[in-house]
Parts: structure tokens; C-alpha cells; sequence
């Protein structure tokens, strides 16, 4: 149809449109008082240095990242806009709806940071089946995996009560999965011959480079931004940092120590298969995953670069061994091996954050037991100090679950109904500039 992908697009921005002028409203419309307002204000004015940040990570980190085909730079950035702008849209209403309790969703700073967040997770899906689908079905892809996302997202902060505050596990495990859901079920025999669209030359892979250092500079305010103010949000920021510059060493060494001859894959290296090799143009991002459900606990800086150096060089043999392995045995080709940036540092992520409520709760135990006995030897006398809270480490093994299967079911049902509703006409990897 000559007007599919005009009238659908209208479509959903007039649905917008109006389901905004029913639902949303200022967060600022329900204040009353001036000091109120102006401290109201303050608050939320001191996100928006954040907010900036993701922005950036969003619309220019992930664009970019996805520039090293050859020939299909532009469309990369193009549908990542498209993408973005629709998601942040639906996010608001999908999320608002499920956290306001059946009254108006009021909008703020927080309310677009989260926006944002819900289209990141549709981008992250984006990069396994880049290349493979039209804008129709893309819109389609963003308006059920933001519901799904969103469905997710509650269960795992408002009935599980786990801690995921750099959505290691709600926004990257669940994008990377999602997308290998879909990938697997759009799959066809052609993918695991060599197409000459998918390579990459010097200048794509530089661009792609440029999506890199933008997401790998904002990545501690990906992580920090919704954490609680204060103590809790800089020691997101700071585990973060170190955790991230942990990962690029790390990184740099082991593609260096698998790569024939010692040479440093810092772009695109295509192998049999035409499998892209970006372990510096991706697996440097690892680290900044995976900290992100432990990223406000305190952790110290060193746990922050173990998780780090692990993430890295899980995700470096990932692009070297397991790409490979996904397309010609499980039958997933995985275009820009969101698996090895967002799959397995998410749940890498997810296992360091039960590691650490494990290990702080002993700490917390230890110190429960020292000042009791302390106050006890002091006094001569038995006095109750209050038992420090302990977390459940079942909790995060539950939300780990969740994520992955919720993600694997949600991205099933989406390939099938892109495949069936609205088939790519085009030849997977026949894209234009």
C-alpha cells in the first residue's frame, strides 16, 4: 500500500494527541502556594542537567552507535528519531496510566526522564533486527514493546520492590531480549550468507565510534538519574564512572589477546557469515550495564571495576564466539549484538546486584552484632538495637526472571504479528542511504 506507513504514522500522533488532552496535565497544575511552588520548582529544575544527558544518549548515542552498515547510516539515525520521538510519547501516557492510579498523569522532569528510558528500551531491540524490518513495522514494534516494557517495569518496582536503579535488568535485559525474540522469529535462511550491504567502510565505522564516546561520556547520568538525591545519586554516578573505565582496559586487552596477530579491533571487522566484530565500538559500553541494578548501593569503587572488567570481556567473547553461534545453530541474527552489550551485562548486572545485598547485608549483620555487644559490655546491661533492614536477594532473582521471560514472550508475539501483519517487502539487508 503506497500510504501505509503515512496514514499509520498520522494515525498514532493524532491517538497522541488526544489521548494527551484527556489524560496529561502540568505536575505543576495540582501545587498550590507560592513557596510550595518555587521549593516544588528547585527539585525539579536540578534534574534537568540530567535529563540533558540521557537526551543526548538517546537521540544522538544510539543513532550513531548504529551507523557502521555501509548503507544504511542515514536510516539508522532517521528510524532511531522516528523511534525515539514516538516512544517518549507513549511512554508518558503507558506509565502514567499504570502509576497514577486511575487519575491524570502529571508531567515533569522525572516523568520525560522516564519517558526517555521506555525508548530506550525499543532502541536496544531496534539494534537486533536493524536492517530487517520497514518503518511500518517499527512503529508497530515501539507501541506493543513500550506497553510490555512498562507492564514489566511495575511488577519488578511496585510487587517485587527490587532495586534496579540503572535498569540493568528492566531496560537493557529486557530490550536486548525483546529484539532477539523478534530477530528469531524474522529469520530467514539468507541471513547466514555474506551480504555485501552489511559491512562497514572507514567513515561509517568512525560515526559509529562518535555514538560510542557520546554514551560512554553521559552513561553515569543514565545510571544516576532517578536514584534518590543525595548520597544514593552520587554513588550511582561514581560506580558508575569507575566501572565504565574499568571495562575499556579490559576490553582493549582481550581484543587484543583474541584478535590474530594482537591487532586492536577498534571498528568493524566482518568474519565468515558477515558477523560484526565491534568489541572497542560496543563492549566498551559493557560496563556501564552492567553496575547499573547495584550502581547506588554501596558497593565500593573496586566492586564497581570487577563488575566492570567482567562485563567487558564477557561481552568481547560474546561478539567473538556466541554471534556466531546465535546465527547458524539458533537461528538469530543479532545485526548490531545487543546480546553482548545489553543481553549479558544486564544479567550480569542482575546477578551483582543479589551479590551485593548479599554481601552488605553480612556487613550490616557484622555491625549489628558489634555495636549490640558493645552497648551491652558498656552498660552491663542488655539493650535492643534496632536489626538493620535486609534486602531480599530473591527479590532481584525474581526481577531478573521476570525481565527475560516477559521479554522473550512479548518479543514472540511481536515477530508474529510483524510478520504476519505487515511482511518487509524488502530483502533483509537491501536498504538504501
Amino acid at each position: 500500500m503506497r500510504f501505509q506507513f503515512s496514514l499509520i504514522a498520522i494515525g498514532l500522533e493524532v491517538t497522541m494527541i488526544i489521548l494527551f488532552g484527556v489524560f496529561v496535565e502540568y505536575e505543576t497544575d495540582q501545587i498550590t502556594g507560592t513557596q510550595s511552588l518555587s521549593t516544588h520548582m528547585n527539585g525539579s529544575l536540578d534534574l534537568y542537567p540530567l535529563f540533558q544527558d540521557i537526551h543526548v544518549m538517546i537521540f544522538a548515542g544510539f543513532g550513531f552507535v548504529m551507523t557502521f552498515l555501509k548503507k544504511y547510516g542515514f536510516s539508522s539515525v532517521g528510524i532511531n528519531l522516528l523511534i525515539a520521538a514516538l516512544g517518549l510519547q507513549w511512554g508518558t501516557l503507558v506509565q502514567g496510566y499504570l502509576y497514577s492510579n486511575g487519575k491524570k498523569t502529571r508531567v515533569g522532569i522525572r516523568n520525560m526522564i522516564n519517558a526517555d528510558f521506555s525508548a530506550a528500551t525499543v532502541l536496544i531491540s531496534f539494534g537486533a533486527v536493524l536492517g530487517k524490518t520497514s518503518p511500518v513495522q517499527m512503529l508497530i514494534m515501539t507501541i506493543i514493546e513500550i506497553a510490555v516494557f512498562a507492564g514489566n517495569e511495575y511488577v519488578v518496582g511496585e510487587r517485587l520492590l527490587a532495586s534496579d536503579v540503572g535498569a540493568s535488568m528492566t531496560i537493557h535485559a529486557f530490550g536486548a531480549y525483546f529484539g532477539l525474540a523478534v530477530a528469531g522469529v524474522l529469520y530467514r535462511p539468507t541471513l547466514r550468507k555474506r551480504h555485501p550491504n552489511e559491512e562497514s567502510v572507514y567513515h561509517s565505522d568512525i560515526f559509529a565510534m562518535i555514538g560510542t564516546l557520546f554514551l560512554w561520556i553521559f552513561w553515569p547520568s543514565f545510571n544516576s538519574a532517578i536514584a534518590d538525591p543525595g548520597v544514593n545519586q552520587h554513588r550511582a554516578m561514581v560506580n558508575t564512572y569507575f566501572s565504565l573505565a574499568a571495562c575499556v582496559v579490559s576490553v582493549f586487552a582481550f581484543s587484543s589477546l583474541l584478535e590474530p596477530g594482537n591487532r586492536l579491533n577498534m571498528l568493524t571487522s566482518h568474519t565468515f557469515l558477515c558477523r560484526t566484530q565491534v568489541h572497542i565500538q560496543n563492549a566498551t559500553l559493557a560496563g556501564g550495564v552492567a553496575v547499573g541494578a547495584c550502581a547506588d548501593m554501596v558497593v565500593h569503587p573496586y566492586f564497581s571495576m570487577l563488575i566492570g572488567s567482567i562485563a567487558g570481556i564477557v561481552s568481547v567473547l560474546g561478539f567473538k564466539y556466541l554471534t556466531p553461534l546465535f546465527t547458524t545453530k539458533l537461528r538469530i541474527h543479532d545485526t548490531c549484538g545487543v546480546h553482548n552489550l545489553h543481553g549479558l551485562p544486564g544479567v550480569i548486572g542482575g546477578l551483582a546486584s543479589i551479590l551485593a545485598i548479599a554481601v552488605g547485608e553480612t556487613d550490616s549483620f557484622l555491625k549489628y552484632k558489634k555495636e549490640k555487644n558493645k552497648i551491652k559490655n558498656k552498660t552491663k546491661q542488655t539493650i535492643q538495637v534496632s536489626r538493620p533492614p535486609r534486602h531480599s536477594m530473591g527479590r532481584q532473582a525474581a526481577a531478573l526472571f521476570t525481565s527475560i521471560a516477559t521479554a522473550i514472550g512479548g518479543g514472540l508475539i511481536t515477530g508474529e504479528h510483524k510478520k504476519l501483519t505487515f511482511p518487509c517487502t524488502s530483502c533483509s539487508q537491501r536498504s538504501r542511504r
